[in-house]
């Protein structure tokens, strides 16, 4: 793993909201540390309702995390876009992020519960 990320399984329980819905609960939340940003919470897909997310064609790329796709969620009030993101097939350094989705701030709200 980088030296300045660092990987860790949340104790609780965390949940996913946005647009009056809850998108997901789970157990299994993993946080990603990375130097100075604040750290971000991963959610496995599993625990997340995909319906109500729709791949976007947004991509962007980490240098230290590999390729990032992105997902809008499909909200009553309408779509938000580009909401959340998840790197498919991570650096093997970052690997345990596969198959989990995190969110930006200011589109959806997660929390410990």
């Amino acid at each position: 793993m980088s030296d300045d990320i660092q990987i860790r399984e949340l104790p609780g329980t965390w949940v996913v909201r946005a647009g009056g819905a809850v998108l997901g609960e789970t157990r299994k939340a993993l946080e990603l540390s990375e130097g100075s940003l604040p750290p971000v919470v991963y959610f496995p897909r599993a625990d997340l309702a995909m319906a109500m997310l729709d791949p976007s064609p947004t991509r962007s790329t980490c240098p230290k995390k590999g390729e990032a796709v992105y997902f809008s969620i499909q909200a009553k009030s309408g779509p938000i876009q580009d909401a959340g993101w998840s790197y498919e097939t991570p650096l093997d350094t970052v690997s345990a992020i596969a198959g989990h989705i995190a969110f930006f701030a200011d589109k959806a709200t997660v929390e410990e519960v």
